[in-house]
C-alpha cells in the first residue's frame, strides 16, 4: 500500500535557517547576554568564555554552542504518575497541554474573571486528567489563597494529588525548587528512579532581550542536574523588546534559547532541553501582546524549525485566545493555533483553556479545546490508504440505488476515519431548538459538571499522599505559613 503522508507547516527555507542561526551566534559571540546567577557566570568562566564582571555580560562562542547542541537529547520521554504510559517529546510528535500560570479564571455563570482559589485549582486538575486529547497537565493556575511565596509549590502540589498526567510547571523563587523536586521524587520513589522516568517539565524563561535572570538560571542549573528537562520560554514581543521583523525576532529567539542549553550542557552533560518560547507579535496600537495574532503563529512555527533543524524537541504556546469570553474570537484564535501548531510537529504546545493574553484560564474553553486538539490529532494522521484496492471493489455490484451505509466496509473503518465530538453541534436546528437552544459555552459548562461528578479524582496511593502532604507543609511552615486552605476535592 502506499504509505500515508503527514502534512506538515514550513515557513523557512534551509538558507533562511542557517543565516538566522548564524546571526544569533554572531550576537552570542559579539553582543553576549546578561547572566545574572553567579552559578552560570562561574561554570562560563570555567568554559573559558569572556565575561565582563561590571555587567555580567557574558559572551559565548560558537564552539561552545556547538559543543552543547552536540550532547544535547533530540528526544525526551515523559512517564505519567504510574511510571508506566511513555510519552515520546522530539520529532513530530505533538502533545497538548493547558498553558502555565493563570491568574484569573472565567467564572461561566458571571462571564467575569476572578481570582482562582484552592477549589479551583483542584477542578483543573481533576477535569485535565478527564480530557483524552490534552496528554499532560500544567500548573495553569495560581491559587489565591495561599500566599505568594508557596504558590509555585503548592500548585504542582494540588497537581500531582488531582492528575495522574506528566505536568508542566516551574518555580517563581530559587528556594523553590527544592520543595518541587522532592514532591516529584516522593511520587517516583527515589532521584534515581525520577531522572530515569521524567514527572516533569519546568519552564524558564529569559528576560528579553537577551537576558537570564537570576531565578530562571539558577532553575535550568537545578533541572540540568536532576535530570528535569528544562523548557527554554524566550518571549521577545516584536517591536517592543525584539526586533519588529519576525525574521529579527527569530534571531533574539534563538540566541536566547541557545544561551539557555548551553548554561543546561555546562551545569550537567546530557541535560534533557526543550527548544520553546511564548513570543508575540505585540500590538503597538494597544500595547498588547496578541497571542491569536497570526503573526505570532507564524514566529512559533518557525522557530519551532529552526528547533528541528538543530535536532532539539520543541515548544509553543499555541492553541489559546486573547478573547474574554468564550465567544467566536476564542475559537477561531483556539482552532488556528492548534492546528498551525500540530502542522508544525511542535512537540509541546501549551494554550488549552487559557485566554486574555495567557492570564486566565477557563474550564469550560479547556472542554472545547479538548476537541479542537483532537480535530487537529485527525488532521496530522493524513489520508491513509484502508484497502488494496482502494474503492474499486465496492462498486462491482453497482446499481442505482446503491447506498454504502449497511456495507461491512462501512463499518470498518468509519470509526477509524471519523472523529465524534460531543461539544460541537451537529444536530438538525429544530433538534437544537427542541434542547434548550444551548450555546457551545453552555455544552461546555454543562460537559464540565458531568466530568467532573462522574469521574473519580485519579488520587496517588495513601504513603505517596502522605509524604506529598508533609513535604508541601514544611515548605509553607518554612516561608511562615502555619495553615494551608481545606481541599475539598
Amino acid at each position: 500500500m502506499i504509505p500515508t503522508k503527514r502534512p506538515k507547516l514550513e515557513f523557512l527555507s534551509p538558507a533562511l535557517i542557517k543565516k538566522i542561526i548564524a546571526e544569533a551566534l554572531i550576537v552570542l559571540e559579539k553582543q553576549g547576554v546578561f547572566v545574572e546567577n553567579q552559578e552560570a557566570v562561574r561554570l562560563f568562566k570555567n568554559a573559558r568564555m569572556k565575561v565582563d564582571d561590571s555587567s555580567q555580560r557574558v559572551h559565548i562562542t560558537p564552539k561552545l554552542v556547538e559543543d552543547s547542541l552536540s550532547t544535547t537529547p533530540a528526544v525526551i520521554k515523559l512517564y505519567d504518575r504510574s511510571g508506566e504510559k511513555e510519552f515520546v517529546v522530539g520529532g513530530d510528535e505533538v502533545h497538548f497541554n493547558p498553558g502555565s500560570a493563570a491568574v484569573t479564571i472565567l467564572d461561566q455563570n458571571t462571564k467575569e474573571q476572578r481570582r482562582a482559589n484552592t477549589d479551583d485549582v483542584v477542578r483543573f486538575a481533576c477535569l485535565t486528567d478527564c480530557l483524552d486529547n490534552i496528554h499532560f497537565q500544567s500548573t495553569g493556575l495560581i491559587s489565591s489563597d495561599v500566599p505568594e511565596i508557596i504558590a509555585d509549590s503548592y500548585r504542582l502540589y494540588l497537581g500531582l494529588m488531582f492528575s495522574s498526567k506528566p505536568i508542566v510547571t516551574g518555580t517563581f523563587r530559587v528556594a523553590g525548587f527544592k520543595p518541587m523536586h522532592d514532591m516529584l521524587m516522593a511520587v517516583r520513589g527515589s532521584e534515581k528512579n525520577l531522572a530515569a522516568k521524567p514527572l516533569a517539565i519546568f519552564d524558564a524563561c529569559p528576560s528579553p532581550p537577551l537576558k537570564w535572570s537570576n531565578l530562571t538560571t539558577q532553575s535550568l542549573i537545578d533541572s540540568a542536574r536532576a535530570g528535569i528537562p528544562s523548557e527554554l520560554i524566550s518571549m521577545g514581543m516584536t517591536g517592543a523588546t525584539s526586533p519588529v521583523t519576525i525574521a529579527g525576532t527569530l534571531v533574539q529567539h534563538v540566541a536566547e534559547n541557545l544561551c539557555g542549553l548551553v548554561i543546561c550542557q555546562l551545569a550537567k552533560k546530557g541535560a534533557p532541553v526543550i527548544f520553546g518560547g511564548s513570543p508575540s507579535s505585540f500590538d503597538l496600537r494597544k500595547g498588547t501582546t496578541p497571542m491569536g495574532a497570526i503573526e505570532t503563529m507564524m514566529i512559533d512555527a518557525a522557530y519551532t524549525q529552526i528547533g528541528k533543524h538543530l535536532r532539539l524537541p520543541t515548544h509553543a504556546y499555541m492553541g489559546l485566545s486573547d478573547a474574554k469570553v468564550n465567544d467566536s474570537q476564542a475559537g477561531v484564535e483556539t482552532g488556528l493555533g492548534a492546528v498551525l501548531g500540530a502542522l508544525a510537529g511542535v512537540n509541546v504546545i501549551s494554550g488549552p483553556g487559557m485566554m486574555d493574553f495567557e492570564s486566565c484560564q477557563s474550564l469550560e474553553k479547556l472542554v472545547i479545546d479538548n476537541e479542537i486538539c483532537g480535530m487537529a490529532y485527525r488532521l496530522i494522521q493524513g489520508i491513509a490508504q484502508r484497502d488494496e484496492p482502494i474503492a474499486t471493489h465496492l462498486f462491482e455490484r453497482f446499481t442505482p440505488k446503491m447506498q454504502f451505509l449497511s456495507l461491512p466496509h462501512t463499518k470498518k473503518w468509519y470509526r477509524q476515519e471519523h472523529t465524534f465530538p460531543k461539544i460541537s453541534d451537529r444536530d438538525t436546528y429544530d433538534y437544537w431548538v427542541s434542547l434548550g437552544r444551548k450555546s457551545m459555552a453552555d455544552r461546555a459548562a454543562e460537559e464540565v459538571d458531568r466530568l467532573l461528578k462522574t469521574k473519580p479524582a485519579p488520587l496517588p496511593e495513601e504513603s505517596v499522599l502522605k509524604e506529598l502532604k508533609k513535604i508541601m507543609l514544611a515548605d509553607a511552615k518554612n516561608n511562615g505559613v502555619s495553615k494551608l486552605p481545606e481541599i475539598k476535592g
